[in-house]
């Protein structure tokens, strides 16, 4: 079987064996990857057959194609876009403010110096992540609670600073505060992990010429390390811009009927509609599912443009 002949852009003649060859050659390392292959098709492709429901009226009794007619539903319902438009302010509202504290708190333990202190810290506020979201809403519930069991109620009351019991868990002026606090609690710690990553690999050369140059603490953060981080902050938020729309369960195990004006989300909008309903409408709810992915889809792109336009690359 003759070789193919490749040039690179220095001229050199390469040549270049053929498809079949390269694989038979490399048949072990193929092989290693099939079951991943395999994996991959089977968990996050295979699914995606399913959009073709959205076409389509799928409940128990029928399928029926209805071509766009799940789609102009949908952008009739005054409940659908009350839920987009809490799912874009939660998403966003939670991801700014967990990155910042994320940065934040990356930036004071990199400037701990004892290191025990360090160490104990970073695993002290790890361990909220690994809590479910279950135990977590309890905890806050108990926390919170309006009866002589709720903390923060009873603290409040010994000093003088309120009378009654605030039920901050059914007040829809407070609800979205309580909810990006527990947030908060939970994931920041788990937020510093690439943060302290970056921190660690920063030349130290650059905090020495700072020092030499009379910088003070504050200085060296804000005109060494800010700089540093800003790669990482802007590839953290774009990626986790894919997720923007996927609030579920941290809205599910925490809201209520007298919060859903400020608190439903569209996966708690497809939830209801799927498993709360006499007859579900499965193509409905496919459609709803299929617009949130769209939706997702066009805020990474547009992030990762962004990013190209202000830093000269981006991340896809």
């Amino acid at each position: 079987m003759a070789k193919k002949q490749k040039t690179t852009s220095s001229g050199q003649v390469i040549n270049k064996k053929p498809l079949k060859m390269r694989i038979w050659n490399n048949r072990g390392f193929y092989i290693m990857f099939l079951p991943v292959l395999i994996y991959v098709i089977i968990v996050y492709y295979w699914p995606m057959l399913g959009i073709r429901y959205s076409f389509y009226d799928y409940t128990l009794k029928k399928i029926q194609y209805v071509g766009l007619k799940h789609f102009q539903k949908m952008f009739a319902e005054k409940d659908f876009w009350k839920a987009f438009a809490n799912t874009l302010f939660l998403s966003v509202t939670k991801l700014l403010l967990t990155t910042a504290a994320s940065v934040i708190v990356s930036v004071f333990i990199n400037e701990m110096a004892n290191l025990f202190a360090k160490k104990v810290l970073q695993t002290v506020i790890y361990l909220p992540h690994f809590m479910s979201w279950t135990v977590t809403a309890a905890v806050f519930t108990l926390f919170l609670s309006t009866s002589s069991t709720g903390f923060v109620n009873e603290t409040l009351k010994s000093w003088g600073w309120i009378s009654e019991s605030i039920d901050f868990m059914h007040e829809p002026g407070l609800w979205r505060g309580v909810y990006y606090i527990v947030n908060l609690w939970k994931e920041t710690g788990w937020g510093t992990v690439i943060f302290l990553a970056t921190l660690a690999g920063i030349n130290p050369e650059l905090y020495e010429a700072a020092d030499m140059d009379g910088a003070t603490r504050l200085q060296r953060i804000w005109y060494v390390t800010v700089p540093e981080l800003a790669n990482t902050i802007i590839i953290v938020l774009i990626l986790n811009l894919a997720k923007v729309l996927n609030l579920f369960e941290s809205v599910f195990v925490m809201y209520n009927n007298r919060v859903f004006d400020v608190s439903d989300v569209l996966s708690t909008y497809i939830y209801r509609e799927t498993f709360m309903t006499a007859i579900p409408n499965y193509g409905y709810t496919t459609a709803v599912g299929l617009f949130k992915s769209l939706v997702g889809c066009i805020l990474v792109i547009v992030c990762n443009r962004a990013s190209k336009k202000v830093r000269g690359r981006g991340i896809l």
